[in-house]
C-alpha cells in the first residue's frame, strides 16, 4: 500500500511545509507578546502549528488521488515534489509575499476509462471541500473550545483555496485532467 519512499516524501513534504508556512500560520500566544515576531530564533510551536495546518490538506488531498486509482486496480505512487519544495523553500527564504509551489503529486500506471481519470483527478479537491465545510461547520457550533477556532478557521481556509484552484478548468490542475476526462467521457 506504501511503499518506504513514499513515507520519506511524506515526511520530507511535511517538514517543509511546516518551515514554509512557519511565520504565516502563528500559533496564537497567550499572554500577546509583542516582540514574538521579533525574536530570531526558530519558533518550534509555529512550525508544528504550520505542519498541523497546511500538512493535512495537502497529505489528504494526494493520498485521495492514490486510493481511488488504486480503487479501479490501478498502480499508484505518492511523490514529493522535490524541484517545487526547493523553489517554495527558496521562495520562503527571499521573502516573497505570495509563494505558488506544488509539494506533491500521485503518479498512476495502467489503463484508466476517462469516467475514471476524471474520478481520480476530482478526488483530492473533493478531500479538500469536505474539509473545508467539515470546518466550516464545527466552526459554527456553539460548544467549541476557544483554543480550536484558530487552527479550525485556517483549516476551513487553505481547503478552500486548494479546492477552487484545483478545481481551476485549466491543465496541469485536477480541475483540467478532471473537465477533460469528463468531457471526452461523454463525447466517446
Amino acid at each position: 500500500m506504501f511503499g518506504i519512499q513514499e513515507l520519506i516524501d511524506v515526511v520530507i513534504m511535511t517538514l517543509a511545509l511546516g518551515f514554509i508556512f512557519k511565520d504565516v500560520f502563528v500559533k496564537p500566544s497567550h499572554p500577546y507578546d509583542p516582540l514574538t515576531y521579533y525574536k530570531k530564533k526558530i519558533n518550534l510551536e509555529n512550525f508544528k502549528f504550520a505542519i498541523i495546518v497546511t500538512a493535512p490538506a495537502v497529505i489528504l488531498h494526494e493520498l485521495a488521488h492514490k486510493f481511488v486509482a488504486m480503487a479501479y486496480g490501478l498502480e499508484a505512487t505518492f511523490h514529493a515534489h522535490y524541484f517545487f519544495l526547493g523553489i517554495g523553500i527558496l521562495m520562503k527564504l527571499l521573502n516573497f509575499g505570495f509563494i505558488f509551489f506544488i509539494p506533491g503529486y500521485v503518479t498512476h500506471s495502467g489503463l484508466a476509462t476517462h469516467f475514471q481519470s476524471a474520478a481520480i483527478a476530482v478526488a483530492g479537491p473533493l478531500i479538500n471541500l469536505t474539509l473545508w465545510l467539515g470546518s466550516a461547520f464545527i466552526l459554527k457550533q456553539k460548544n467549541l473550545k476557544k483554543k480550536y477556532v484558530p487552527l479550525l478557521f485556517l483549516t476551513k481556509k487553505i481547503n478552500m483555496f486548494l479546492f477552487i484552484f484545483n478545481m481551476l478548468p485549466i491543465q496541469p490542475f485536477d480541475g483540467g485532467h478532471f473537465f477533460m476526462n469528463i468531457i471526452q467521457a461523454l463525447t466517446y
